[in-house]
């Protein structure tokens, strides 16, 4: 009897097991609105001292479309002390059947990073399969050892939009005298269960939908649930320490990884202070010493977490030329200090999702470094020390508006860098368009730009006449046969606002019918963009970075033609912003069309998503008034 029931429960195991390779068995809630099905992701972690730890993942992923092939990730990091001890992947067709096996030496293997790398060690080995026919499931098995005990993954059942779970589970196993620290984010009632033994955390979750992206929402990162985990006690790039909080973070990192970095030579320490002898004030041998990293040195893309936290000695890229974002910054750190002005080395999530360090959560975070020099009065000023063509003290929508580190030898705090507040963000239009009597239109306009709106037109002034060409004719796509007659461009990086002065002119821009003539008013910034509907919205409404536009454009219409009616005038303010427009006659032949239109940036429940479309749909309509004329 106990024999049957020891092949029934085999039997069975194996059963559940198959069930797992079969796109057959999942379930409609799972599959709906889903390209992939994470049947089981099994991980543990076996922390087995301060400087070793044993990571083991089994994976099994069923990939419903094409759609889903990005949700296989079956890849795996290895380096100078990280080892791949075991890499599989076995391929079953839609009803489970194995087709294909690929062992470790059948995974491609590149560099870690893009373009030239000051990491060659660094390298990553992953899946490369092209199915004949979905769907169809992978099994993925990977082990991993490592010394470097920092980076504890997080447990992440859902992995990104799209993307549903069916089984997830998290295992850390840690020595007697470890504390493991965890924090919790996003899980609703009580999906998330957890386990505890003696040195043991166990989670686990089931049947977890997948997430669908809506416009206007927060990043994935801020929605998806998650657990964070964090050793008090770690090693990373062999530097063994204990961290309780920021403070002790920041601390840790400035004397064990950025300290012994700070080396110049002594020519480049006396070109330094030559450069700013004349200088008066910090800020402006500030600038000096920045211009100077713009003009002596290029960007080599390393990612901080594949190509290790310890910056190239200043002295190297004060060599060589070139540096990471880690480099690069320490180097501009360590020309400042020879300049005598204080400056601190920031660690940050960067690109336009405003990612947050977590602020009661002190472990290793962040994607990118950044400078500080603190400010007594005023704002703190932040510097992107990788790119050869941002002012000073511009950072744009790639770090703004978000918690980062600052490192000094103090220790370490969480602060906020720069947000670029709505009327920061401007763009003022003063132009002139004539119309002619076939209804050509003969125009010319002055575009001043700022804050987060120069950010997105600085890297103009870099492009070709063609490409140049190509962007303002996409710009007025709703203009007819369009030609760009004169393009002049003036990047101010002293004042931070990008100038355009442009002059076109379009066939047809009006529309005759008989002895009227239908003209639209707006020409230069007309709003054509609606927020797309939902049914049924899921997500609160966030809008990450608010604007000003104030146009004001004086039309000429035809010798022959007066005004038989004019756009009505609006004037709406609400929680999302202001638009008012404004129709002036001058003359009999001559008009003054005025409009602002703002957006203000902030977070609101779902429920208000339908009211702001509204505002955007109204913004577009008014927008695409028109001016009724008759001939005289």
């Amino acid at each position: 009897m106990k024999v049957n029931i020891f092949f029934l429960l085999i039997n069975l195991l194996a059963f559940s097991q198959t069930e797992l390779y079969s796109s057959f068995t999942i379930s409609k809630d799972l599959a709906n609105q889903a390209n992939a099905v994470i049947r089981s992701n099994d991980i543990n972690i076996n922390l087995k001292s301060s400087n070793e730890m044993l990571v083991v993942q089994k994976r099994i992923i069923t990939v419903l479309n094409k759609n889903g092939n990005d949700a296989v990730d079956a890849y795996a990091y290895y380096d100078d002390v990280t080892k791949i001890k075991a890499l599989e992947a076995v391929v079953y067709n839609a009803s489970g059947s194995q087709i294909k096996k690929i062992k470790k030496n059948d995974f491609k293997d590149v560099s870690a990073v893009n373009g030239g790398t000051l990491y060659s060690d660094s390298r990553v080995k992953y899946l490369e399969y092209t199915p004949i026919t979905y769907p169809y499931t992978i099994e993925f098995t990977c082990e991993v050892s490592t010394s470097n005990t920092a980076f504890i993954d997080s447990f992440r059942p859902i992995e990104g939009y799209f993307v549903s779970t069916e089984n997830s589970s998290y295992t850390i196993d840690f020595p007697e005298g470890f504390t493991i620290l965890t924090k919790v984010k996003n899980f609703t009632d009580d999906v998330l269960k957890k386990s505890e033994g003696a040195n043991k955390i166990h989670y686990e979750v089931k049947n977890l939908a997948a997430l669908k992206p809506e416009m206007y929402s927060p990043s994935f990162f801020d929605i998806a649930p998650k657990v964070l985990l964090r050793s008090t006690h770690f090693t990373l790039e062999g530097v063994e320490t204990t961290v309780e909080n920021w403070n002790d973070f920041g601390k840790w990192m400035y004397n064990d990884l950025i300290k012994d970095t700070h080396d110049l030579p002594q020519s480049t320490i006396l070109e330094i202070q030559e450069l700013v002898k004349n200088e008066n004030t910090d800020l402006d041998k500030a600038k000096k010493i920045y211009q100077y990293v713009q003009d002596k040195t290029r960007y080599i893309s390393v990612q901080v977490g594949i190509g290790g936290w310890k910056p190239f000695n200043a002295s190297e890229v004060d060599r060589l030329g070139y540096g990471d974002c880690k480099a690069l910054t320490n180097y501009t750190m360590t020309l400042l200090h020879a300049a005598g002005v204080k400056s601190n080395y920031v660690v940050v999530y960067s690109k336009d999702g405003q990612r947050s360090l977590e602020k009661d959560f002190a472990s290793i975070q962040g994607d990118h470094v950044i400078l500080n020099i603190p400010q007594e009065t005023g704002e703190d000023i932040w510097l992107e020390c990788t790119s050869q063509k941002l002012p000073f003290g511009f950072i744009g929508d790639f770090t703004d508006d978000r918690d980062v580190l600052v490192v000094s030898s103090e220790g370490g705090k969480i602060q906020h860098t720069k947000k670029y507040e709505v009327d920061e963000s401007l763009q003022i239009i003063k132009g002139h368009y004539s119309i002619s009597k076939d209804g050509l239109i003969e125009a010319k306009a002055t575009f001043q730009s700022k804050g987060i709106q120069y950010d997105n037109k600085y890297w103009l002034e870099t492009e070709t006449e063609r490409e140049l060409d190509k962007h303002y004719k996409n710009r007025w796509g709703y203009i007819n046969d369009i030609t760009i007659k004169d393009m002049r461009l003036h990047n101010n990086k002293d004042q931070i606002e990008f100038i355009e002065d442009i002059s076109f002119q379009g066939d047809n821009y009006s529309k005759i019918i008989g002895d009227r003539m239908l003209v639209h008013v707006n020409a230069f910034n007309r709003n054509e963009h609606v927020p797309d509907r939902y049914r049924n919205r899921k997500l609160p409404l966030k809008v990450k970075r608010g604007f000003k536009d104030l146009d004001e454009v004086e039309i000429k219409i035809p010798a022959d033609y007066v005004v038989e009616s004019l756009p009505k005038n609006n004037s709406i303010e609400n929680k999302f912003g202001v638009y008012k427009t404004e129709v002036i006659v001058k003359d009999e032949h001559t008009l003054v069309y005025k409009r602002e239109f703002t957006i203000k940036d902030g977070e609101f429940p779902k429920e208000d998503y339908t009211a702001f479309r509204d505002f955007y749909k109204t913004v577009a309509r008014q927008d695409n008034a028109k001016i009724a004329l008759i001939k005289s």
